[in-house]
């Protein structure tokens, strides 16, 4: 399996000489099924000696000490040594392995004992070619040092890098947990269109398509938020969905084009119930799953950059009250003064920019992006969100949440706006011209009755992110969206 001092060109025909040489050996070089009793990390895990087992994996290290061959067999799971010498397998079996590299593929049957250094191991007995690999894994020593070959090519980076790997092994996990957490709290998990008629539920860009059996134009859906209200005002008082959203607008180490979302809504809650909801299922996934509520975050020297303390209770502040802690006289200030102190502050705004907008960029330069432990901006304009209810005291706030940590949005929560009324004059205050934008559909079905409720967004991708310390978002999803390649 030596394959140092190769060019790649000549590793490449090494590879398709050896799966040459199996088949005259009457070696299918790739197999079909295998029937495992065990998995290579899980077996190690739960270890004992003894056991008869047939299981299979990637080989991913060799230690060639003549008769006797030492190798590692890995899934995504972890790995297991395997011992092998022609004495526990016969010399025509050996002889085959000698045609193995790798990155290959085998099926081992053999018994499990301890070596004398304590390592966990299989003494191989029968061995099967399941893939033979005619590239090379990347290098053992480096890895993947090119990030962009890493999301390019996936596959590379999950067989190389164990860090990679557990992160992605802990958002599998941690998404489970979630649907678990609001099944066992009387949520039912439902699905919505994907391709809708009108892009409704927030404010973005949308994907456009065209379905021509119905020679109709489609959206690829921004948010099931309409949808989802659909099913309260039908009766299904406690619902989620998990699932992707499209957005066609910019890509950057937080924003990818598409992005996974859970939303939930709870008929006859509102947005502190839905918060308190919120607060319990991030500690739990960071309890269960991060061993804690400290949550550190390192740089690529392994040096720890922040800590996000998650320990309860969590934060709650107004939006006003956030906004006055920069300058406490600002909305006492003229509109045109706010845009000076903008330049003041450091704040880049726009002249096509409304008031509402510039103090919004305000809190998002300078309170957004430097809130790293837990915070409920709650009572937010009702210009930001037009499918809030208003706030009963201040007709100018809505009864809103928006989850803040690690310098970016994790959720936001609503007491959702059931006046159909009221509804309808906001979604026009925010079509403007674009009328056609209204999804009539939604105003018919409020006007039939939706129970008050609480709702909550989570993106997924960003929390992992935040539980895991990692800091782009292509390093939690297993392939993002990359430029085409000139």
């Amino acid at each position: 399996m030596m394959e140092d001092g190769v060019t790649e060109q000549q590793l490449l025909q090494i590879r398709r000489d050896k799966l040459q040489a199996l088949r005259d050996q009457g070696v299918n070089p790739f197999g079909g099924k295998y029937a495992v009793t065990h998995e290579p990390g899980r077996l190690k895990a739960a270890f004992e000696d003894d056991l008869p087992v047939k299981l299979a994996g990637r080989i991913v290290a060799h230690r060639d000490m003549g008769k006797s061959q030492f190798f590692d067999i890995a899934d995504a799971q972890g790995r297991i040594q395997c011992f092998l010498n022609p004495k526990t397998m016969g010399e025509d079996a050996f002889e085959v392995f000698k045609l193995l590299d790798l990155g290959d593929w085998v099926g081992v049957e053999g018994q499990t004992f301890t070596t004398k250094k304590g390592e966990p191991s299989v003494r191989v007995s029968a061995l099967t070619v399941l893939s033979k690999s005619l590239r090379p894994m990347p290098d053992k020593f480096h890895g993947l040092a090119d990030k962009e070959i890493r999301y390019r090519q996936r596959y590379l980076d999950l067989m190389s890098n164990e860090a990679s790997r557990d992160v992605f092994l802990k958002r599998i996990g941690m998404v489970s947990e979630m649907r678990r957490f609001l099944e066992d709290r009387g949520f039912l998990e439902v699905e919505t269109p994907m391709l809708q008629p009108v892009a409704g539920g927030a404010a973005a860009q949308p994907f456009k398509t065209h379905h021509n059996a119905l020679d109709m134009p489609l959206f690829m859906r921004i948010a099931p938020e309409l949808f989802l209200k659909r099913l309260l005002v039908g009766g299904f008082t406690k619902v989620f969905e998990l699932n992707r959203n499209f957005r066609n607008e910019g890509i950057s180490r937080r924003h990818n084009p598409e992005f996974t979302m859970l939303e939930a809504y709870w008929a006859y809650a509102d947005f502190e119930t839905m918060a308190d909801l919120v607060e319990e299922m991030i500690c739990h996934l960071a309890e269960k799953f991060c061993g804690g509520l400290r949550i550190e975050h390192k740089n690529e020297a392994g040096e720890v950059t922040r800590t996000i303390n998650l320990e309860r209770p969590w934060r709650r502040a107004r939006y006003h009250d956030l906004i006055r802690e920069i300058d406490p006289q600002w909305f006492e200030h003229t509109p045109e003064k706010r845009r000076e102190r903008c330049g003041e502050l450091g704040v880049e705004i726009s002249p096509a920019m409304e008031d509402y907008e510039v103090t919004q960029q305000v809190f998002e330069k300078l309170i957004e992006e430097k809130t790293f432990d837990p915070c409920y901006v709650t009572h937010v304009p009702k210009e930001l969100v037009p499918l809030a209810k208003q706030n009963p005291e201040d007709d100018t706030v809505v009864d809103v949440y928006e989850l803040i940590i690690n310098g970016q949005e994790i959720s936001p929560g609503y007491s959702e706006l059931n006046d159909p009324i009221v509804q309808r004059a906001r979604l026009e205050a925010q079509a403007g011209e674009e009328t056609q934008d209204i999804d009539e559909e939604f105003i018919t079905a409020l006007e039939h009755g939706m129970p008050s409720a609480g709702g909550i967004g989570i993106g997924i991708d960003r929390l992992v992110m935040m539980l895991t310390g990692v800091e782009n978002i292509r390093d939690v999803i297993f392939f993002p969206h990359m430029r085409k390649r000139e």
